[in-house]
């Protein structure tokens, strides 16, 4: 049975630092690409981070570069977004997806962390 679970979320200051994590079971995980998406109240969910299977590549949306840090330990079987100079336009549910490398419509999701950028 596979199971993405994120862990890490919760309430910080604008210009604080948070560190999402995503564990996952329940299939190869480095065979699957990793992602991280997030929907902000009233808004699509939109790709945040992608990570290659290896972790040699990745990619991030322009508004968290600079900022978001991707990264994957596949001894771990676990997937990481470090957070750093969060902006009150971050807050959102956090997802992390896996997909796989040979066939894109294989994908699974995770149950979301929420995080809160607030003074």
């Amino acid at each position: 049975q596979v199971h993405l679970v994120e862990s890490g979320g919760g309430l910080v200051q604008p210009g604080g630092s948070l560190r999402l994590s995503c564990v996952a079971s329940g299939f190869t995980f480095s065979t699957y690409v990793m992602s991280w998406y997030r929907q902000a109240p009233g808004k699509e969910r939109e790709l945040v981070a992608t990570i290659t299977s290896a972790g040699g590549t990745t990619n991030y949306t322009d508004s968290v570069k600079g900022r978001f840090t991707i990264s994957r330990d596949n001894a771990k079987n676990t997937v990481y977004l470090q957070m750093n100079s969060l902006k009150s336009e971050d807050t959102a549910v956090y997802y992390c997806n896996a997909r796989y490398m040979f066939r894109s419509t294989i994908y699974y999701w995770g149950q979301g962390a929420r995080v809160t950028v607030s003074s």
